[in-house]
């Protein structure tokens, strides 16, 4: 995902993409937890995109 993907998103949908993105997060941690996760790179992949997702948060509401 890229930033200017997301600077062009409201502030609404950043906040549904962070919830949908934390939850992905999460399910990948669990399944990599149990030894079902293929590509583990996927999780730092997801962690980049959150702080993304923050980032742009951060510079709406400034």
């Amino acid at each position: 995902m890229k930033a200017e993907e997301l600077r062009s998103m409201s502030a609404e949908q950043l906040d549904v993409k962070l919830q949908d993105l934390k939850k992905e997060l999460f399910n990948l941690r669990f399944q990599h937890a149990i030894n079902q996760l293929d590509n583990p790179h996927k999780i730092t992949d997801v962690k980049h995109d959150i702080a993304r997702v923050m980032t742009v948060l951060r510079e709406k509401n400034a």
